[in-house]
């Protein structure tokens, strides 16, 4: 399958060389502490950007380390470093663990279910899996679950469960706190519950529903759940996962995922579990492009289905409502936000922003919780690879 993006230069893609070529030297800055600034640690240890525009990725490059750390003192608040000849650095192709940017690719799929007849947005979540009783008892639809206004808290300690048939006793039975469509509230519960919709509709598990949908199609073949051990010299480290800053001890996590509530289920969830490179989310983020535009052939949605998922038409009180997507958050797309764009953030570092106004695309992923949770500080360097992003394709 031949791949629709290469590798170019700025003026090959239409953006300015010199707003591009500012990227990677601010983001190696927040590689280290800055205590005059009141940042006492490294903002991530290490980086994989990519941006681009049209079918030309204009950057790609790594900075920093994908595994320097063993452990973490939490009583010295201080990285205990594996043997320097052990440290891995990060490479434009490290695999990290995408935690909530898995959540698009769920939602991809299920609104390709929504185009094929299989899935109503509107219908309650009872007509496709009566189990889900809470759901079905509060009317909740495919659509209160994809917009995060089902009403449900943002998650539940699902990894405290003895097993599989607890855990979805638990989630089944969970009701929401404020009524349907009434407020938004951010929840991974609400892709868990969609994620079950999918398997009980398709009979297949969440993994080789997104395989076959998503990222088989478009050649995205560093993008799976549960990374073979083959794999770990590429795989980006995470945390020193232990109580009382995780919810698990587990240790230093590499090469399996993060998420609590994901490794409780096997490592597939519908709200996490992925990994992926920056190349393979760029293949992710052209193709919606493309398929918003409809400027050749549907590899993902047809171009109304695309444009409900993106939420490229607000709704009629006004609001956009993009389908498993954030839109215009300036917190982690900067000046891109406000024009249309959308994205996704993962708790383990990782982005992705794709804007149709100027058909760019920007993958920022990080391994900001390593070696722990606690040093991960805002989304300020998102914000700022963003807006450089957002300049240059104005200037270009």
């Amino acid at each position: 399958m031949a791949r629709p993006l290469s590798r170019g230069t700025c003026p090959e893609a239409g953006l300015d060389t010199d707003e591009i070529a500012g990227i990677v030297p601010e983001l190696t800055g927040w590689l280290r502490p800055d205590p005059g600034a009141g940042r006492p640690h490294p903002w991530c240890a290490g980086a994989v950007v990519l941006a681009g525009r049209g079918r030309t990725v204009a950057l790609h490059e790594a900075v920093g380390w994908a595994a320097r750390y063993r452990g973490y003192d939490g009583t010295a608040d201080a990285a205990v470093e594996l043997p320097r000849e052990r440290w891995l650095p990060a490479r434009p192709d490290t695999v990290f663990d995408l935690a909530s940017v898995t959540k698009l690719f769920t939602a991809v799929t299920a609104v390709r279910g929504v185009q094929d007849g299989v899935l109503d947005l509107d219908a309650p979540v009872a007509a496709h899996d009566p189990s889900l009783t809470a759901a079905a008892a509060h009317g909740i639809t495919l659509r209160h679950l994809l917009t995060h206004t089902s009403g449900l808290r943002p998650e539940l300690p699902l990894y405290d469960e003895p097993d599989a048939a607890a855990r979805a006793a638990r989630l089944a039975a969970e009701e929401p706190l404020t009524p349907p469509g009434t407020a938004r509230v951010y929840s991974d519960l609400n892709l868990l519950l969609l994620q079950r919709v999918l398997e009980r509709v398709s009979g297949h598990r969440v993994d080789r529903l997104i395989a076959e949908t998503v990222t088989g199609p478009l050649g995205m073949a560093d993008t799976r759940f549960n990374p073979p051990a083959s794999l770990l010299p590429r795989v980006a480290a995470t945390e020193d996962q232990r109580r009382p800053w995780g919810k698990l001890d587990r240790g230093m996590v590499h090469g399996a995922v993060h998420d609590e509530n994901a490794h409780a289920m096997d490592g597939v969830a519908g709200h996490a579990g992925l990994f992926s490179t920056a190349w393979d989310l760029a293949l992710f983020c052209r193709a919606l492009l493309d398929d918003l535009a409809g400027t050749a052939p549907a590899k993902l949605l047809s171009p109304p289905f695309a444009a409900r998922l993106l939420g490229a038409e607000p709704d009629p009180d006004g609001v956009r409502r993009p389908l498993g997507f954030e839109a215009d958050q300036s917190w982690f797309m900067g000046e891109l936000a406000g024009r249309g764009a959308v994205g996704h953030c993962g708790f383990t570092g990782t982005s992705l922003v794709l804007d149709p106004a100027t058909d760019t695309f920007l993958v920022l992923l990080t391994n900001s919780v390593h070696p722990v949770r606690t040093w991960r500080e805002g989304n300020a360097p998102r914000a700022q690879a963003a807006t450089r992003l957002a300049r240059a394709a104005k200037a270009g």
